[in-house]
């Protein structure tokens, strides 16, 4: 099982009651982790945590959550399935500021997300950064560690009368409280307030491509979309590989407000379809993974074309179930158990009967010569302890008095 880390700190409001608490991402050595080093991880944390009662028992039942993000964050569209009644995307001081970046805070903006900026320290090169997401921004995080007092103070009186809030970002001491308090701060945070406190979350102990399959019946017994939304919520590479996806192929300029919406636009069957790709090229164990899909989705198209066109979406599936043996360590027979197929796609499978039995068998000798005519143009190429492993592998008895040394 894996062990990711965050780093939360309480984040108090004028009564000294809890108000959020902000969330950075750590190594096992405990160094901070930028979500863009390592995005795959931090969006496995912060799935980790989404549903309600995971955020509640993390942060209590109130307690808003900030986390970091940069212009990788923004752009990749993983915050998409984030809720935005929880999470405060909290924008780095450091951040590059392009036109799509900018677009991206508009939009999240419009969905109604809350936005704070990072380590504020006050300067004219600060305020001059950011000035045009000013109208965006929720809360300033004003560091008052590194600003300059004049500057801490002009800052104060410049948006003193707006709806942004301010926080004192670096309250180490009770003097630092009390003086902050005094200059009409909203929200503080510091050590003296509350250390940052460690927390190590395991990820999922269930295999990926049994999540997966236990989706694909999801899909097949015909359950609702906000059914499907839930499942794909809890599992964040899945998440995020289907937004990436769908993003890449759709046509128009549309922006991803929630998974339902990709769910409903793909449409079940084109779910369907993705959901065994990225089983194949995402989950897969087997080294020849990418070559094993390409097979698997050239079968799949050769018996779909020859299938009646009753049993099109059946014969396809079909192919494509036909060759998970073939890169996942689990028995077939225990992946199949998790969904509840078709009866002629699972005869397949499982015993190679019934009415697509006959397509398959050709699928399979086409490839065979192929590989038989590949192999023997490039025989000299091969390691012969490769060819002896597969040839075992494979159920043939080899006469070792016959190899010769």
């Amino acid at each position: 099982m894996e062990t990711l880390y965050l780093s939360k700190q309480r984040i108090i409001d004028k009564n000294n009651r809890s108000f959020a608490y902000e969330l950075i991402f750590k190594d096992s050595s405990n160094k901070p982790l930028g979500f863009s080093n390592s995005l795959k991880a931090t969006a496995k944390l912060i799935m980790n945590s989404i549903n309600s009662s995971e955020l509640d028992k993390l942060l209590g039942n109130n307690s808003l959550a900030f986390i970091n993000v940069d212009e990788v964050t923004l752009t990749k569209g993983i915050l998409d399935v984030l809720d935005k009644k929880r999470f405060v995307l909290n924008i780095l001081e450091d951040i590059n500021l392009t036109e799509a970046v900018i677009k991206k805070i508009v939009d999240y903006k419009k969905q109604g997300f809350l936005f704070s900026l990072e380590h504020f320290d006050s300067s004219a090169r600060m305020i001059k950064k950011f000035q045009r997401l000013f109208n965006y921004i929720d809360i300033i995080k004003m560091d008052i560690i590194i600003s300059e007092i004049e500057n801490l103070e002009k800052v104060m009186t410049k948006f003193k009368e707006t709806r942004i809030k301010l926080l004192a970002q670096g309250v180490e001491s009770k003097e630092d409280l009390e003086d902050c308090k005094e200059m009409g701060f909203d929200y503080f945070q510091g050590h003296y307030l509350n250390k940052p406190e460690v927390i190590a979350i395991g990820g999922s102990t269930e295999p990926t491509q049994i999540i997966i399959m236990r989706l694909i019946k999801i899909i097949k017994d015909n359950d609702t979309t906000e059914e499907l939304e839930s499942f794909i919520k809890r599992q964040p590479d899945l998440s995020y590989k289907l937004i990436q996806f769908f993003n890449n192929i759709a046509k128009l300029e549309v922006r991803v407000e929630s998974l339902t919406q990709v769910i409903t636009m793909m449409g079940r069957n084109k779910l369907l379809r993705w959901l065994l790709v990225y089983l194949y090229s995402e989950v897969s164990e087997a080294g020849a993974s990418k070559t094993i899909l390409d097979l698997a989705l050239r079968r799949a198209e050769s018996m779909e074309a020859e299938a009646h066109y009753s049993n099109k979406d059946k014969a396809y599936l079909a192919g494509m179930f036909s060759l998970l043996s073939s890169i996942f360590d689990t028995d077939i027979q225990v992946l199949m158990s998790y969904v509840n197929m078709d009866a002629e796609i699972t005869k397949l499978i499982l015993h190679k009967k019934g009415i697509f039995a006959s397509s398959l068998l050709r699928a399979e000798n086409a490839e065979k010569e192929y590989l038989q005519r590949l192999m023997m143009k490039n025989f000299e190429k091969l390691n012969t302890i490769d060819l002896v492993a597969t040839l075992e592998d494979g159920g043939v008895d080899i006469d070792r008095d016959e190899i010769k040394g």
